[in-house]
């Protein structure tokens, strides 16, 4: 692993902080408070590539390495999470997938659209009974002799409130789980099929809504892939989702600490700056060495996902410490503040609810332990 960078990687990653700081930031907590999807910012974005960093220029993306891409995610999450979490769905979950797998049909259809941002992509998998589980599918679907029927209700769907197209997981041999799950290529604006608005905690504005599939009907065509190889479609466009998640929570985790730091630097106690206290002092030591730490796994994954055929280990290493080191920086960060930063509407606040799903969503810490022991064990058997 080379930790330089390009002069290019220097200055795209500069100019996406400067969009950042100057676009993102300002807006980040009236996202929040109001909860509406951020579709000005979007097109902005989009107007940098930042729909489609990873894509080929031919298909209307910037072409960018994996840490390239890793390192603007964690930029626009320091200013803001939402808009890194709806790049990430758009880029890693959706995009990616149909470079990969798709027909030369699909990627006429979609991927230009998707990368330039003309159109925004959804990645429906997670039900009810199939989150970490996600071979449990429910969600059927079913042939006809001319087209797929799907039958069945996905949650928590990022990006489904402005999406044009879903990526849409069903099982077409129930009861095989893994084995008999495929994925489909959904427009949102099907006949029969209905979006459900819900609210979480954090990463408000995000555009999550359920989806309910009564009896969709998509051509033979939306098929991604081969029938029955869905579940590894999705496996695999993970693998590059935790990466980015991981970076997403590494800007989060740094912009709480920025917080920390400016507090413990004006707010007094005692006659002086409470970062003069040891105590005080110890604490962002261990938050700048944990994200520090968090930020080599980061590399390393984006680094092994761009050079080798798999980084499903190294995403999982890499979101799993991002993500709870982050939380850490953020907890910590309220604790410093103490009373200003507990306040509804600090931006401690914020970060403290928005990190909080980096350790939820594209697979929760239970199941990244369960990735990286399976390969831990297995090595040790060797």
């Amino acid at each position: 692993m080379n930790f330089s960078l390009s002069a290019d990687q220097e200055s795209f990653v500069a100019s996406v902080r400067a969009f950042a700081e100057k676009r993102i930031a300002p807006q980040a907590a009236e996202i929040d408070a109001t909860a509406v999807f951020p579709h000005a910012l979007v097109k902005e974005a989009a107007a940098l590539g930042l729909m489609g960093v990873t894509i080929p220029p031919q298909f209307g993306g910037l072409g960018r390495d994996y840490l390239t891409y890793a390192l603007a995610i964690e930029a626009i999450a320091r200013a803001g999470a939402v808009l890194a979490v709806i790049l990430t769905v758009n880029n890693s979950l959706v995009a990616e997938p149909i470079r990969q797998f798709g027909t030369d049909e699909q990627r006429d259809l979609w991927l230009k659209k998707l990368a330039t941002g003309q159109a925004i992509g959804a990645f429906a998998l997670s039900e009810a009974g199939a989150g970490s589980d996600a071979a449990n599918q429910k969600t059927v679907a079913r042939f006809d002799g001319q087209q797929y029927v799907l039958t069945g209700r996905k949650v928590w769907v990022a990006n489904a409130e402005a999406a044009e197209v879903a990526i849409v997981f069903a099982a077409t041999d129930p009861g095989a789980r893994g084995r008999g799950i495929s994925a489909f290529l959904v427009p949102m604006n099907a006949p029969r099929l209905k979006k459900v608005a819900s609210d979480s905690l954090g990463v408000r504005g995000l555009g999550c809504m359920d989806l309910e599939l009564d009896d969709v009907r998509v051509d033979a065509g939306a098929l991604i892939g081969e029938q029955g190889h869905g579940f590894r479609i999705a496996m695999r466009a993970l693998e590059g989702g935790r990466i980015a998640i991981a970076a997403q929570a590494l800007g989060v985790g740094h912009a709480a600490l920025d917080e920390a730091l400016a507090y413990a630097r004006t707010r007094e106690a005692f006659g002086q700056p409470i970062g003069n206290f040891q105590a005080v002092q110890f604490q962002l030591a261990d938050l700048a060495t944990d994200l520090e730490a968090a930020r080599v796994l980061m590399w390393k994954a984006a680094d092994v996902r761009e050079r080798q055929p798999r980084a499903s280990v190294e995403a999982a290493m890499a979101k799993l410490h991002a993500s709870e080191a982050a939380h850490r920086a953020a907890d910590r960060a309220m604790q410093i503040l103490a009373s200003a930063g507990y306040r509804r509407g600090s931006t401690v606040e914020r970060l403290f609810r928005d990190v909080r799903a980096a350790e939820i969503y594209q697979g929760t810490s239970e199941v990244q332990r369960m990735i990286i022991a399976e390969h831990v064990c297995d090595a040790a058997k060797r």
